[in-house]
């Protein structure tokens, strides 16, 4: 029986659960945003706490674009034929090292073969897009808050070595 994509733990207690689910546990610290959650985990982890009982969840996920540029056929022309100057060179070189003798023959064809391709192709989806936008953005999931969850037969012990911490922290220790 092959367990590729299964999940073995040595306790049968601490194994994470194989498809999505809702995280469990009481929250023993709630934070603005995930870099003070992972510092809080850091801080439980630097003590005896059993930080496999530890959950990070995002609350309230919001989805942000950011936006990075104008689109115009310029710029999409440009990024296409960059991309398949890549490949292509990348191809050429596997290419020549297969065929020694061939000289750099085999890196200029796929070059050029990897610009020409990239640029129809680019050119061609770009045309063909009934939506067409006129920016570049890059989309990312984040959370409103980040509340750190602790099974809890250990939230108790949690919840006080987090004070501790942002106790330390709101005096500058």
């Amino acid at each position: 029986m092959t367990t590729a994509f299964t999940q073995s733990s040595v306790n049968p207690q601490q194994a994470r659960p194989q498809l999505p689910t809702m995280p469990t546990g009481w929250p023993i610290g709630s934070y603005e945003s995930y870099e003070q959650a992972q510092r809080a985990v850091d801080h439980l982890a630097g003590t005896d706490f059993p930080v496999t009982d530890v959950t990070i969840v995002g609350v309230e996920p919001v989805l942000v674009e950011r936006i990075a540029g104008r689109m115009n056929w310029r710029r999409l022309l440009g990024n296409a034929a960059m991309s398949g100057a890549l490949f292509g060179l990348f191809l050429g070189l596997v290419l020549s090292m297969l065929n020694p003798g061939a000289g750099l023959i085999p890196i200029g064809i796929g070059l050029v073969a990897g610009i020409g391709f990239n640029l129809l192709f680019g050119a061609l989806g770009y045309a063909a897009s009934p939506n067409k936008r006129g920016f570049i953005s890059q989309s990312q999931l984040v959370a409103r808050r980040y509340d750190v969850l602790s099974q809890p037969r250990n939230a108790e012990k949690g919840r006080e070595l987090l004070a501790d911490l942002a106790a330390r922290s709101a005096f500058g220790h």
